[in-house]
């Protein structure tokens, strides 16, 4: 089995992995220099570095390396005890670099109009891959977004052919109130990292309702981002996609402080908000 296909094939699929890899030998042990095994978020393994206590404790390793998405390298030294490596008996040491192995993060866009335009630039610069939906041809095309890897023409289609994973991210800025309630509807039974939704709080709430009345559970809504972006007064297009692009590499990079104006909806409960 090539490794290497097998991590394309991983970020391809939108899933994450960890690739360890023998970057260092003295004495005697039980692999050699560029030994290497991949594993995958599901635990499964492909590969080698040797076998043992040592392939065990850098798988459990791995699986840290994926959930904090930074590398980290072992050392590990084998003095003569048959006990330590199911029974090979080694006298040397080795060192070992597990590095996470992330699927590029995928925005997209439902809205082709000035917000959209700055935001796609804005994430494709933070490393995020674009797509852009609109059912207008004039405001979906390369020329307006020549950084998008995908471009919808149609709702409908981009319903059909998007599969969201831990690495889709979705952000609701159409033309209009329906437009966006029919994207929402439709995203909150997916299972992406982020749904954010442009929009007052009278607004977010309004839509909310609509699509409760229409048979979505309320607790469908407690993930979405909306007002969308972090709360740091923007006001423009460009200042409203460095808010909004903000929110996307803080919960990429697992942030925890953040500060944002998502919406707590609670079901069939008059609201006053601006």
């Amino acid at each position: 089995m090539d490794l290497f296909e097998e991590v394309i094939k991983l970020r391809r699929e939108g899933k994450r992995g960890a690739l360890a890899t023998i970057v260092h030998t003295n004495g005697s042990i039980p692999s050699y220099e560029s030994s290497r095994m991949l594993v995958r978020e599901d635990g499964s393994i492909a590969g080698t570095i040797g076998g043992g206590c040592v392939e065990a404790e850098v798988w459990a390793a791995a699986k840290e390396v994926m959930q904090a998405e930074a590398p980290r390298k072992m050392t590990f030294s084998l003095n003569n005890e048959a006990n330590y490596d199911n029974g090979l008996i080694c006298g040397g040491t080795l060192e070992i670099f597990v590095e996470p192995i992330l699927p590029q993060p995928v925005l997209y866009i439902f809205g082709g109009g000035h917000v959209s335009i700055a935001l796609a630039s804005a994430a494709h610069t933070a490393g995020f891959a674009i797509g852009i939906i609109d059912d207008r041809e004039s405001f979906a095309n390369r020329e307006r977004f020549p950084m998008a890897r995908e471009i919808y023409t149609s709702f409908e289609e981009s319903f059909k052919k998007i599969e969201p994973s831990a690495a889709t991210y979705m952000v609701i800025v159409t033309r209009g109130h329906k437009d966006d309630m029919h994207v929402l509807g439709w995203a909150v039974g997916t299972s992406p990292r982020y749904i954010g939704m442009i929009g007052s709080k009278r607004k977010v709430l309004s839509v909310y309702r609509a699509l409760e009345k229409e048979g979505i559970a309320p607790e469908k809504f407690a993930s979405v981002h909306a007002p969308v972006g972090l709360d740091i007064g923007a006001l423009t297009p460009e200042e409203i996609a460095i808010s909004i692009t903000a929110e996307l590499i803080a919960i990429r990079r697992g942030a925890t402080n953040l500060s944002h104006k998502a919406l707590h909806y609670v079901s069939a409960t008059p609201a006053s908000v601006a």
